[in-house]
């Protein structure tokens, strides 16, 4: 059984706020490239903005944006990993030092009074991993622009395959330009209501280039990322050939008697990083 190095936990996460918060995925701003070159007009100017603010954000170390989210992070251990007392807590903690170290807007409030109580904590949740030495800690900054935007349904099961795009193209046309597009969307189909919503949070993590290796789930993303760009909503809703980079899909298992899908949208900026600790 393998212990882990607390002060080392506390630096990764550290890192994982800052490579998260500074700075935009490379593949992301490679997609931005892409669609500066189809698109024109104002819409083109935008997407030329928004290359710009993450060239500056990296260069500099600012904030990719104003609003620095909730941090969600999802912690992969490894079975042969034996995690402290209190770990939870300590990893709360370990965001919190490193979201005030690094001077990012403090954004969280009670729910029910709507003052700050403290700092306030951001997410965090485990699973269990077959790589049996290693911890994966995988972060994901969650603005609520696009957060407020996400919807669940529970589709009764005989629902029909076009009846759930059309339910998914309209949650995206009512998201409109208040959520920022262009968007990455994900999708989560199966499982109970709180399986499908992590589903779609987790396919955030996709590489924006990547195909799902099951190929009718893949030409789902295909079509879905066709018909939601004929919305013709545009870079922050101007207008424009790309309303969406992409469209991801996970599904799992459900009851025979329903069918829960949830779709959560980011924005443009879409901030995530991950590192393995290994033992």
């Amino acid at each position: 059984m393998k212990r882990i190095d607390l002060n080392k936990i506390k630096e990764i996460i550290l890192n994982l706020v800052k490579k998260a918060n500074f700075g935009l995925r490379s593949d992301v701003l490679s997609k931005l490239k892409e669609i500066y070159n189809v698109e024109r007009g104002l819409s083109k100017k935008f997407v030329g903005l928004l290359i710009e603010n993450a060239r500056i954000s990296s260069r500099k170390q600012f904030p990719l944006c104003q609003d620095t989210g909730i941090p969600i992070l999802f912690v992969d251990i490894g079975e042969d990993v034996v995690v402290p007392h209190r770990f939870k807590s300590f990893l709360l903690k370990s965001l919190e030092s490193s979201y005030q170290q690094l001077y990012l807007r403090n954004s969280i409030v009670s729910p029910l009074i709507r003052r700050n109580p403290g700092w306030g904590p951001g997410e965090v949740y485990f699973d269990i991993s077959s790589n049996k030495r290693r911890i994966k800690f995988s972060l994901l900054v969650k603005g609520f622009g696009s957060e407020n935007k996400t919807v669940l349904k529970m589709f009764n099961p005989t629902v029909s395959w076009s009846q759930i795009e059309e339910f998914i193209v309209s949650c995206v046309k009512t998201a409109g330009p208040d959520a920022c597009p262009p968007f990455i969307i994900g999708i989560g189909i199966g499982g109970t209501s709180e399986k499908a919503c992590m589903l779609a949070k987790k396919t955030l993590f996709r590489n924006i280039y990547d195909s799902h290796p099951d190929k009718k789930i893949a030409s789902l993303e295909k079509k879905l990322l066709e018909k939601i760009n004929r919305l013709n909503l545009g870079v922050m809703g101007l207008g424009g050939k790309v309303t969406a980079l992409g469209v991801k899909i996970e599904i799992y298992p459900t009851h025979i008697a329903g069918l829960p899908v949830c779709v959560n949208i980011n924005c443009h900026a879409l901030r995530t990083s991950s590192i393995v600790y290994k033992l």
